[in-house]
């Protein structure tokens, strides 16, 4: 009440948010805290121009969203807090310290559907794609925001389909530049296959794309996360393209079938991995010329071995 009661004065705000702090290692006050959140938005907006009072904001709401996710409390954050969130994210867009932060706490906003929906209202995907562009060397950023993205993209029905297209080359930009840490990767073959669902590709996406995938999974065999998404990822693909299932075929740095084998047996006891595969494969014979050489390759025999594994699924 103190807060809002002068909400225009820097000052004010500052020590609000620096007491609220003092509850977060206080259960019983967890509850209350969760309350608080708008104000704290509130006072970023209206003091947009203080970074160290963005910056403490922002530490605050990352502890309170915290510990929410920790005890299965989802927060919904309506229109007015993401209003809030990317107003702050274009005043401080050239801020590479306090925007790594900011976006980490937007991929926790984005496990609430409704905060994704609100952020969607806002418009908040091309700023995440311009934050990508600028930031592309920083592995914290990127991992965030392919985060983000794919929440904001794998379920859209209404959105701009050519803002969607130009996330394209971004994504694989950063799948690109980050192929070997796989955490940043994971999160970018995610986004890749939000993409794929959503028909982002043109005919000369797609033997490129379909490559940097299989460069993510050759890169990062032992992620099961990772190769299920990128699998996923390549099915979409191969859906909408022969083109896709060929260059799966003729990859230059190997069998993109042998590597599939591979990550098969890799993670033979990962359900979530066969499904992608099995799905990924039954895309591909819908092509005659796929299947032949799936056939010549002797792929019945690793559809048997799945269906022996998972009997009941």
């Amino acid at each position: 009440e103190f807060m809002q009661a002068f909400w225009d004065i820097e000052e004010v705000q500052t020590k609000g948010i620096q007491h609220l702090a003092r509850f977060v290692k206080d259960k019983s006050a967890f509850p209350h805290l969760l309350t608080c959140t708008e104000v704290i938005t509130l006072a970023m907006k209206t003091h947009v121009d203080s970074l160290d009072l963005q910056v403490q904001s922002c530490t605050l709401l990352l502890k309170i969203l915290t510990q929410a996710l920790e005890q299965g409390v989802m927060m919904a954050l309506d229109e007015r807090v993401a209003s809030c969130l990317l107003h702050t994210v274009r005043k401080h867009s050239e801020n590479e310290e306090f925007l790594s932060m900011l976006c980490t706490l937007l991929m926790m906003v984005a496990a609430s559907e409704v905060a994704v929906e609100n952020l969607r209202k806002v418009g908040m995907l091309p700023d995440l794609l311009s934050i990508l562009r600028r930031f592309l060397h920083n592995d914290k950023i990127c991992f965030s925001c392919c985060a983000v993205l794919w929440s904001l993209t794998v379920s859209e029905n209404n959105a701009d389909q050519e803002v969607l297209e130009s996330a394209l080359p971004v994504t694989c930009a950063v799948l690109r530049r980050h192929l070997q840490n796989g955490v940043v990767a994971e999160s970018a073959c995610s986004a890749l296959w939000a993409l794929a669902l959503q028909g982002c590709l043109t005919d000369s996406d797609y033997e490129p794309t379909a490559a940097l995938l299989l460069d993510a999974l050759r890169m990062n065999p032992e992620r099961a996360v990772l190769v299920k998404n990128g699998c996923l990822a390549l099915a979409s693909l191969v859906r909408l393209s022969e083109t896709a299932a060929l260059a799966i075929l003729l990859d230059s740095k190997g069998s993109g079938i042998e590597l599939i084998k591979d990550e098969y047996h890799l993670h033979f006891d990962e359900p979530g991995v066969a499904e992608a595969l099995c799905l990924l494969m039954s895309e591909m014979v819908q092509y005659d010329e796929v299947m032949l050489d799936m056939r010549s390759q002797k792929m019945e025999k690793l559809l048997s071995e799945i269906k022996l594994q998972f009997p009941f699924s």
